[in-house]
């Protein structure tokens, strides 16, 4: 079993998985022995914070031991990806890759012997997406009746969200002005609006008036942001996207929760007043990806029978 994107779980799976989040944050001591003696192999191509700090911390919350791998400081930037992965993949229980793209992540799966994580890629998050639906779930008590507004760039974030909204039932409003061709999923997208859950909205404003939580991200994937190469999509972005800055302006006398998966640019996708009020929740986002990404690695080890 891998968890390569939210298609490996069902609603049912999601929802349980988000909820023994909210018991492991709540209870971690009950947890301290749950991984003992497993290791998780961590395997970046793509720059971290949050993840690598998350995975590490909570792996070893847990008993286990974690291995920080380099992809470029590795063979694996060497050799096709089926040898290392068949090697690799007997010397730990698990693996998190962090990849540029997708299709290396399917071909890691294909070739590796345990289990798989996807920390992200070019086309899907689906960790970020578990913290993000469990920090919804943490603040209103249900999913029942609730909105989430996503306004940015549709990009691999943008995808799991769609994902995991269909699947719990959360109305999704997603305000993206601009695409990204190497995160679009097109069959994903056919079946996000057919299914009624996922609507796609021009304006900022009236997304955010019907949505009890708002949502922004980056509009510069972070392997760009310091590129010359890339200077003149960046700017293309910036310009086309500052009016959907989340500001006060936008929220135009809305409050609901503050969301950004960071990390964050203030000034360009969100005003730095917003980060820092009394409805962000960004901060709190963070710190479930850990406690998210625990119920994720006992729900691939098969660990909580051993409980």
């Amino acid at each position: 079993m891998h968890f390569l994107q939210m298609q490996e779980l069902s609603g049912d799976q999601l929802h349980a998985l988000l909820l023994k989040g909210i018991e492991l944050k709540r209870n971690p001591r009950m947890y301290h022995h749950a991984c003992e003696r497993k290791g998780l192999l961590l395997l970046f191509q793509k720059t971290s914070t949050r993840t690598n700090l998350s995975f590490q911390s909570g792996m070893m919350q847990m008993g286990g031991y974690t291995v920080v791998m380099d992809w470029e400081a590795s063979n694996f930037g060497l050799s096709p990806i089926r040898y290392e992965a068949r090697y690799v993949s007997t010397s730990c229980d698990l693996i998190m890759a962090r990849l540029k793209k997708h299709e290396d992540v399917l071909k890691l799966a294909q070739h590796s012997s345990v289990p798989v994580i996807n920390g992200c890629c070019d086309k899907y998050h689906p960790c970020q997406a578990l913290a993000d639906l469990m920090t919804v779930y943490e603040g209103s008590g249900t999913f029942d009746g609730i909105t989430l507004a996503y306004i940015g760039i549709h990009n691999n974030v943008a995808n799991s969200l769609v994902e995991a909204c269909m699947k719990l039932g959360v109305k999704l409003l997603l305000v993206t002005p601009i695409i990204n061709p190497a995160s679009w999923d097109e069959e994903l997208m056919r079946a996000a609006v057919a299914g009624g859950m996922i609507e796609r909205l021009n304006s900022a404003a009236a997304a955010i008036a019907r949505a009890e939580y708002v949502y922004t991200d980056t509009w510069i994937d972070m392997e760009f942001y310091n590129d010359p190469g890339y200077a003149e999509e960046k700017r293309h972005r910036i310009e086309t996207m500052m009016p959907f800055q989340l500001n006060q302006a936008t929220l135009n006398g809305a409050s609901p929760y503050i969301m950004h998966d960071m990390p964050i640019h203030p000034g360009f996708e969100i005003a730095e007043e917003l980060i820092e009020s009394e409805r962000s929740v960004i901060y709190r986002q963070a710190e479930n990806r850990m406690h998210a990404q625990k119920a994720l690695i006992l729900h691939l080890l098969g660990a909580e029978a051993a409980l």
